[in-house]
């Protein structure tokens, strides 16, 4: 039974160059591990570019979606809190005298 060489993965990660291609020159197994690893990697640069380009189309996308996010949530909320509405349109915010509560000599709502 053939043993094949196990140490590609392991001189890849952590030997020096020089190491590696020596035992690469030596070992059939590994450099076809070798040759694997480099078409692959042919192909993954080859396709690169047209994945770069999506990319960026989707930072252009988040951006637009935060800012109607932004739009739209400032948007509902000056229309439910109509404390800031009256505020901005008039100039002033309703009172509980406005609103015909009875009301101290400070403004503030009396209890009996």
């Amino acid at each position: 039974m053939d043993k094949k060489c196990t140490k590609f993965e392991a001189l890849f990660t952590f030997a020096s160059e020089e190491d590696f291609f020596a035992h690469i020159k030596q070992c059939p197994d590994c450099a076809s591990e070798y040759e694997k690893m480099q078409k692959v990697s042919s192909l993954v640069q080859e396709v690169r570019p047209h994945y770069q380009k999506k990319a960026k189309n989707r930072q252009i996308y988040k951006i637009a979606c935060t800012l109607l996010f932004l739009v739209f949530g400032s948007l509902s909320f000056m229309f439910m809190n109509t404390d800031v509405t009256d505020t901005l349109k008039y100039g002033a915010v309703l009172s509980a005298e406005d609103l015909g509560l009875p009301v101290d000599s400070y403004g503030l709502i009396m209890v009996e």
